[in-house]
């Protein structure tokens, strides 16, 4: 990206060319009066009730990471106090894959749906929006212990396997969300996505590595408590963000649970609210049980369990050597003795040979374009390691370069040819390189022959980490699966743009303080052409208590809401939360916290 805007935040412009791909434009021209508008009624709301309940002083949060009540945030001026905490934030197009959204956090920055919420969904989206990314992560990033907590998961969730469900899982999240907030979607076309999404749902199979880190992110950083179970405080983004769970979650009929291990294998459903929340006493607490987790993973564990994850993810992968040579490309096989220790690893098709995340030069994905197999295991009769052989080893084996080589390992897998080059890395042996090469395994099978070129033998003991993704993913050009599917943009017509209007008029009047003898007409406008909507009778109804400016009219515009709350089901608690912020003002409330 040439034209990639870092924002000049030294968190963002870190990003590597793979994490860059997923970013768009903000575009802050884009959101309309009544964008704004449904901001400002979720940010008053959220306010008025998180003071009691959020974990970190809500307005104070938003401040530093350069947020108000009042408008959308701008990107440039998130990232300006973002800058200050060690942290950045960039825009996405909806859900991004869950390895990628865990390395930003890794990267220490936000990603942030680009887009906000109809006014139809305001208590709660189905697709992520700039509320739920920026009103609910960012309030808590000012506190060390929960962002060094964030940047932890994130790192080790970019390593985390994930099996080829997972995928397909993600893909079927994503299209069900972006159906879901669209303006216009057939309710068939969302039934069958619903039903699409529960097909796949219900045959994933083992919960991968990828699946089960996602419940811990899922039970922390979008849904946790922290505090005691008997008066627990909100600091998940989820909560943090939803006007109507933020309150709900707190009833006793949500059950509260100590944060453990055993939370993972709580599964959660995107699309409902949650039957029960998990409390933990610190986030000291959510590392040490991340640590409990993160040595169970195969980035930790290694072997051929591990090399069985990365065959079943059908992606990418990279195995670490014990010498620290990593391989990385797509695990096709591999060779277990009675033991169940790794024999030999084999990729298909682009692989990559590389140390601490370095690709080695001449070893890229153009060199090794159909696949990479080498043994694994120590020489058959000798008392150490090949990787830790000296040149004096090396001789009394006759491992000269210009000389041929005879190798047989105790896996018994033999390798005949000639030595051409020693590749060391410290003082470890990493891969020897060898012309006219056979190699068979301890079946006579032949594993490779002359005619197919040289052959590059790993070397190394044993497979002591593998992890999802390149080694080095720059020179891998790892270019993630992206989405076809892309979030809706919405187009207005000539009546709608009319509301735009009349939404950014009564802004103007609030902010300005003059001009309120129009609020008679752009009131008898709404009534009359637009009886379904509430909330800009609600902003009229601010200013005229606020002002006293027209005690009868605010009677009038009172009664026509309350009328409304009790006609229509779905708007009634929206305008009754309403009144309340109207009648117990948040800029008060919010001088009182400063």
């Amino acid at each position: 990206m040439s034209d990639f805007n870092d924002f000049n935040n030294p968190q963002v412009a870190n990003l590597p060319r793979h994490l860059r791909q997923f970013i768009v434009d903000q575009n802050y021209e884009k959101y309309t009066p009544v964008d704004q508008a449904v901001w400002r009624y979720v940010m008053r709301q959220n306010y008025s009730y998180l003071k009691d309940v959020a974990y970190y002083p809500y307005i104070k949060g938003l401040q530093r990471a350069g947020l108000s009540i009042e408008y959308i945030p701008d990107l440039q001026t998130m990232n300006d106090n973002l800058g200050k905490l060690g942290w950045g934030a960039v825009t996405v197009d909806g859900f991004i894959p869950p390895a990628a959204f865990m390395e930003y956090q890794a990267y220490r920055v936000l990603v942030i749906a680009a887009d906000i919420r109809q006014i139809n969904h305001i208590e709660y989206t189905p697709a992520p929006d700039i509320i739920h990314e920026s009103a609910g992560h960012a309030p808590i990033i000012a506190d060390a212990d929960y962002n060094n907590y964030l940047s932890y998961i994130g790192s080790i969730g970019a390593k985390a396997m994930f099996s080829a469900k997972d995928f397909e899982l993600y893909e079927a999240i994503r299209e069900l969300s972006i159906l879901k907030e669209a303006v216009d979607a057939p309710e068939h076309d969302i039934v069958k996505a619903e039903q699409h999404l529960n097909r796949i749902a219900e045959n994933m199979g083992e919960p991968s590595e990828m699946a089960l880190l996602s419940r811990l992110h899922w039970w922390t950083v979008e849904y946790g408590l922290i505090g005691s179970l008997d008066d627990p405080k909100i600091y998940g983004a989820g909560l943090l963000s939803s006007i109507g769970e933020s309150a709900s979650c707190m009833m006793d009929t949500v059950k509260k649970i100590p944060y453990t291990i055993d939370t993972i294998t709580y599964a959660y459903d995107i699309t409902k609210t949650q039957p029960q929340l998990f409390v933990t006493e610190t986030f000291q607490n959510l590392i040490d049980v991340l640590e409990q987790y993160a040595d169970t993973m195969a980035f930790r564990t290694g072997g051929s369990a591990s090399i069985m994850k990365a065959i079943d993810s059908k992606n990418p992968a990279t195995a670490v050597y014990s010498s620290g040579l990593q391989v990385t490309g797509i695990f096709s096989d591999m060779g277990v003795n009675s033991s169940d220790e790794l024999t030999f690893i084999k990729t298909t098709g682009p692989s990559a040979l590389a140390i601490n995340g370095k690709q080695i030069e001449g070893h890229g994905k153009s060199y090794h374009k159909d696949g990479f197999s080498s043994p694994v295991g120590r020489l058959r009769n000798s008392n150490k390691s090949l990787e830790d052989f000296s040149a004096e080893d090396l001789a009394v084996y006759g491992l000269q370069e210009g000389q041929n080589a005879d190798l047989l390992l105790e896996s018994g897998i033999s390798v005949k040819g000639t030595l051409t080059h020693v590749t060391r890395n410290a003082d470890k042996i990493v891969l020897l390189t060898l012309e006219n090469c056979t190699v068979k395994g301890d079946n006579g099978n032949i594993l490779f022959q002359p005619e197919w070129g040289t052959y590059d033998m790993a070397v190394g003991e044993q497979i002591i980490s593998v992890f999802n993704g390149a080694a080095d993913k720059e020179a891998y050009e790892e270019i993630t699966h992206m989405s076809t599917k892309k979030t809706e943009k919405l187009t207005y017509d000539n009546h709608t743009e009319r509301l735009h209007r009349i939404y950014k008029s009564i802004r103007l009047i609030r902010e300005n303080g003059h001009s309120y003898g129009q609020l008679p007409t752009l009131f008898e406008t709404l009534k009359t052409d637009y009886r379904q909507d509430w909330l800009c009778a609600m902003e009229i109804l601010e200013i005229l208590q606020h002002t006293q400016y027209d005690p009868i009219m605010e009677k009038e515009v009172r009664i026509y809401l309350e009328m409304k709350a009790s006609n229509e089901p779905d708007h009634k608690k929206l305008i009754d939360d309403g009144l309340h912020v109207i009648a117990n003002p948040v800029t008060q409330l919010i001088t009182e916290e400063e």
